[in-house]
């Protein structure tokens, strides 16, 4: 099952709360995949990575678009 956070075009902190509050509906070991414009969105997903536990498997940008794939860890 995918899961799929869009986040585009909301600037910090919203992209990083909404992904707090998504990834509690992703069972552990899932991947939630999150769209973000913000710049800023990079540092703000590796940090909550690092404090949460969940994993920052990749990331990239096309065309101003993040794409954040983070695997669940509860």
């Amino acid at each position: 099952m995918s899961h799929t956070l869009d986040a585009k075009g909301l600037n910090c902190p919203l992209p990083i709360l909404r992904t707090k509050k998504a990834i509690k509906d992703v069972p552990s070991g899932e991947v939630l995949t999150v769209l973000a414009t913000d710049p800023g969105s990079v540092k703000d997903f590796e940090a909550f990575c690092r404090s949460t536990g969940h994993e920052l498997m990749e990331w990239n940008e096309d065309g101003g678009t993040y794409t954040f794939q983070i695997r669940s860890a509860a």
